[in-house]
Formats: structure tokens, sequence, C-alpha cells
């Protein structure tokens, strides 16, 4: 892949930032962090007012019913108001979230908590609410490209799940599709992104398509207009897994308007007894994302292409699609100026002289976060995606990837009543390629996204019975069994086919035939030509992985890009075995990855011969057709996204 240079927001307006310089990552000067918030909506981050309001902590979400062997609910998908931001402003944020249509005051940005137990089915109906008082539909909030691969309804039956024509964003009915991200389910409940539906309005055009090809539910649900009843038969490890939309090529734009909620599994033979760890008040789960708002309250996010360039969408002066192959609205990553943190901007969380269970989860388009506590409050990391890790890692800082979950006992046991501390983000305000803050990147803007929450100690109000993380004996964990065989995948950029690009003496690009490849055009994973090189495909390309049913394969991946991917398979919970850099180095897991994974973080080399490689082990039990897809929202609606097709 030709070399080319990219602008990313946030980074000094004029500055064009060699990809191939992200990936080697040494400087000359450490960076330093940006003294300018993030571009973004009319609203300036530095107005709004910080740890001004409690952390929200999701309850519960309401059972419709419940026996011994099922439980089941109703849960649909709503749009409402909410104080996202603090309440001192008097700026209510249109957001959609979960709740239970037969508990009319449990939808909320995050959902309420999923509670499941270990081999008891869970059933959802998942209802798509998108309508009005008067059941017509509701547009979406954000702006939706017609362009990408994607729902596009108004297709008709007939083009359905393929790449429309308007350059102008989209304005019907909203398709949904529901996935838990994590579970060991079969395919019809997995929420594959072409199984989506529309809400059941009056209002829905005759000519459209209110069904995805591949919409499908449990045997002997009714078949119900704008539904679809999934069942999870939780026979997995204890872990934190969480539910959010998927619906083909508006993924980014759905999650980000607010539908996503906590999944925790519970009990079995591998979780710990009650009383060993934090519970109750003293278990805590916690959702990170960044948003960007404008004055009135309102959502933020880019309508144009030029956004990601750093310009003015005039100063874009190139054609899109169908007129190009580049996406006039998609943006190849997105960043937000603030930090949300359950639903709320910069909230204050006060906590005990006694230890806590925190279950992080980063629920953002492509931001990596790089959680640090300045006064020496560790983490230890006692689980991750898969469950409990082998045995308890104490970490200084959390590097986590969008959709990576941390298990983690925080202790406060020893802090002095009154304290106020800070939670910091030092990851960056823009792709992450690896390396260390302040040597390999510049740390976020330490005014709005360089922090993330603040925690005020007061006294402990009981007796703290639970076990010190450094004395934890962590379940017992069964690696992957059999004699595996490898099969070579990549990670690929594409730069534009069709349209050659300059920056003129105004700062506009501008085609010029003699110039550069416009790019990216789009991410996409693939398999590997004969020469080593990544042969990159798309999402609708004949399927080419194709595991045998309860066959071991070590996935080699490799990644010609310059970012870092986290990269998430469907239906498994996989090891990460090894890495090795440009340089071939070789290394291990992470001390926080030799549990199990559902996602994972693919480094990249050097964009070139030497990419960087990720190896992982997985085994496939349950037939079907599945995923495997970069959980960067932004890349996936954009081709990196290719099925596994799981065979007898």
């Amino acid at each position: 892949m030709s070399m080319k240079k990219i602008l990313y927001p946030g980074v000094a307006a004029a500055l064009l930032v060699s990809l191939v310089a992200i990936a080697t990552v040494f400087a000359a000067q450490p960076p330093k962090p940006s003294p300018d918030p993030l571009p973004g909506g009319t609203l300036d981050p530095l107005t709004i007012p910080k740890f001004a309001e409690p952390l929200t902590v999701p309850p519960a979400m309401p059972t419709t019913s419940s026996s011994p062997a099922l439980d089941y609910y109703e849960i649909a998908m709503r749009q409402f108001k909410q104080n996202v931001l603090p309440a001192s402003m008097g700026l209510q944020t249109t957001i959609w979230g979960y709740g239970s249509v037969n508990h009319p005051g449990s939808f909320s940005y995050p959902a309420k908590t999923i509670e499941a137990k270990y081999n008891k089915n869970v059933r959802v109906k998942w209802i798509n609410g998108l309508v009005d008082s008067s059941n017509n539909y509701l547009p979406h909030l954000l702006p939706v490209d017609q362009t990408l691969h994607w729902a596009n309804p108004p297709g008709g039956v007939a083009g359905r799940d393929m790449s429309g024509t308007s350059q102008t964003p989209y304005t019907g009915p909203v398709p949904i599709v529901t996935h838990l991200h994590g579970a060991h389910v079969t395919e019809e409940s997995d929420g594959y992104p072409t199984a989506w539906y529309l809400p059941n309005a009056s209002n829905i055009p005759a000519s459209y398509a209110t069904r995805g090809t591949k919409w499908g539910q449990i045997a002997g649900a009714a078949n119900e207009a704008g539904a679809a009843t999934f069942q999870y038969p939780n026979d997995q490890r204890a872990a934190t897994l969480w539910f959010h939309d998927h619906a083909l090529g508006m993924t980014r734009a759905n999650v980000y308007a607010g539908p996503a909620g906590f999944y925790l599994i519970r009990g079995g033979p591998e979780d710990l007894p009650a009383g060993v760890l934090p519970s109750g008040p003293y278990e805590v789960p916690i959702v990170l994302q960044d948003k960007s708002f404008n004055a009135d309250g309102s959502l933020f996010y880019p309508d144009n292409r030029a956004f990601f360039e750093g310009l003015k969408k005039p100063q874009l002066q190139i054609p899109f699609a169908p007129d190009s192959d580049i996406a006039p609205i998609w943006n190849p990553e997105f960043f937000g100026n603030t930090v949300v943190v359950n639903g709320k901007t910069w909230p204050y969380m006060e906590v005990e002289q006694r230890r806590y269970r925190m279950r992080f989860l980063n629920a953002s388009d492509s931001r990596f976060f790089i959680l640090d506590m300045p006064v020496g409050v560790k983490f230890w990391v006692i689980g991750t995606d898969g469950g409990f890790l082998p045995k308890p890692v104490s970490q200084t800082q959390l590097l986590i990837a969008p959709a990576e979950r941390f298990d983690v006992i925080m202790d406060f046991t020893d802090m002095k009543a009154g304290k106020k501390i800070v939670l910091r983000n030092i990851g960056p305000d823009e792709p992450f390629g690896g390396g260390k803050p302040g040597k390999d990147f510049a740390a976020s803007n330490p005014d709005t996204t360089g922090q993330v929450m603040e925690f005020r100690v007061i006294k402990r109000v009981s007796k703290d019975t639970s076990t010190a993380p450094n004395k934890l004996a962590l379940p017992a964990m069964t690696p992957i069994s059999g004699t595996p065989t490898t099969r070579y995948l990549s990670l690929n950029e594409l730069s534009s086919q069709t349209v050659l690009v300059t920056t003129d003496a105004n700062g506009n690009i501008v085609q010029d035939p003699n110039g550069e490849a416009f790019g990216p055009q789009s991410a996409r994973l693939g398999t590997l030509n004969p020469d080593g090189t990544g042969n990159a495909r798309m999402f609708h390309d004949p399927v080419t992985e194709t595991p045998a049913l309860g066959a071991t394969e070590i996935w080699e991946i490799r990644n010609f890009t310059a970012d870092a991917h986290p990269i998430h398979i469907h239906q498994i919970q996989f090891q990460v075995i090894e890495r090795v850099d440009q340089f071939g180095k070789v290394t291990g897991p992470e001390t926080w990855e030799t549990g199990f994974k559902d996602t994972a973080i693919m480094y990249p080399g050097d964009e070139g011969t030497n990419p960087g490689i990720t190896r992982v082990k997985v085994k496939f039990d349950i037939a079907g057709l599945y995923l495997w897809h970069c959980h960067i929202l932004s890349h996936e609606d954009n081709e990196m996204m290719r099925p596994i097709q799981v065979v007898p």
C-alpha cells in the first residue's frame, strides 16, 4: 500500500501527520498534550461543569417474567430526553436507550443491567420502539451515510443491505438489531448485522424493506413486526458482557445515540463464592464513552468527511460516492471532546474507605482510554472480557480499547476521608498506534478528555469483609484444547482508486491528476496473498473464514495499517498467544490478557512488508454464520467486517 498523509482533528489544523510516522513510534521530543479541546459541536467543552453530579449506577433490568429455567424480558429501544450534561446547564439531551416495556420508568442511557445466572436461559424480545406518540417512525438523531454498504431500507427487498446512491443523510425509519457482545450463542440470536428490522410504525412507505436479508429469531417465537426474540443459554464462564446495536453500516451512529448496557453472568464453577469480592453498592459497572454536544444540548456527530481532515466542508473539493469511491458523510474515526461516564459528563462518585469492584467498559467509537490514578491507587485486574484471570494483576494504568472490559478491584482503604481523586485518561485524542503517552504520542487534552471522573473519599460505613486482591485465589481456567492449524489473516487500509488530490495554497484539498491517492477510503479485513501481502476483502465477498466445528485454530492476524485495531470475534472467547513486532521481536500476551478474550488489540508494524502480527487461539463449537470485525465502529461500518461460517 502506498504511503499517504492524513489530517486528524485535534492536532494542529495545518499539520499533516504521516501514517508511517505514527507507526514508527519514535520522536525527537516528547509529544505534549494538545492545548486546545478537540473540535466538535457548538458547545464548548470547557464550559461544562466538571464533577457536578454523582455517578449513576445502572440497577438491574426488571424481568417480564421468570421461572426456574428461564428469565424473560421484553426490551425496547426508545427515544427520550436525559440530563447527560449537568442539570445546572438546563440542557437536556435527546438520546436513545433500552428499557422494559412492562416498566415504563426503566428506559435509560446506559441501559439497566441484565443479571444472568450460569446455565439459566435468558430470552429477550428485542423491540424497535423508535416511534413517536402517533406511532410514526422517528428519524435518526445523527447523520447516516447512505452510500456505504448499509441496511438500506429504501432499496426495498431487492436493494436492502447494499450501497445506496444518495449523498444526503438518511431520514427514514431506523433499522436496529441487538448483539450480546461476548455471548456463546446460536446464530439466530447473535445479532448479525443484516438481521435488522424497522419499527412497526404506521407510516413506513410500502416500497421499504422492513427486515434485513438475514432476519431471524428462535424457533417458536411469534412473528411480530418490529421485533425479534433471541435466547442466551449462559453456558459460559461468569463474565462481564454487554449489549449494543449492530445494524449494518450504521452501528457507529446507533451506538453513539445511546443504546448499550451491561449483561453480567454470575455463578457456575468459574465464579467466586459470595462475600469474597465487593458486592452490592460496592460493585459498580462503569461505561466510558466520548461525545461532543451542541449549544442546545443535542448530540454532535459529523455530517461530512471534511471533519476528519480538519477542514471546513467547502475546503474538501473532491467528488463523493456514487461519483467516486469516497463516502461523503462517513469519517474514518471520530473522537468526542467530552467524556461521558454512565450517561453523565464528568461525574463524581463517593467511595468509602474500602475496596470496590469496578467493571469498566469502553463503548466509544474510536477512542482508546489509558486510565491513570495519580495518587497511587492501583488497579487490581481480576478479569477481562471472558471472565476471571488465572491470578490478579496489579496495574498503575489501564489500556482499554473500544469494546474491551476490565474487572478491577480498587482499594480506597488507606485514603484520607475528604480526599478527591481525579481518574485521568492519558490515551491520545487521535488514532492509537501503540507506545507510551508522552514518548510515542501526545496524551489527551488535560482539561477535557484527559479527565474521566472524580472519586470523593468518605468514611467507611460498615466493615469491609471482602478479600484483599493480593490474596485472592481466582477460579481455575481451562485453556483451549486441541492441536491447532494456522489460518493467516490481514488487516488492511485502502486509499481511493478514483480520487487523486493535493493541497492548494489556501489549504483546500483539491483534485490533481498528479497528486496522491486520497485516503483512507476504507479499512478492510482479509486473507494473505502468496507473497505475504494483505488481500483486502469486502463484507459481502464470499466467505473465506470457514472453521470446522470443534477444530482448534491459530489465527495469525497481520496488521498492514498504521493504527491499532480492537478485533472482536463472535461466538467464542479466545486466548491471546503472542505478538510479533515489525522488527521480529516476539512477546507473549500482556499480563491482563492471560484469561479469555473476545476483543484484543492488534498492533501495527511499519505499514509495509513488516506488519505487526497477533496470534490468537480459537475454537468454535456452534455451527452457523458469525462475524469477526474491528470494534472501531467507524471501521466496522465501512467494510472492516467479515463473515465466519462454522461448518460441520
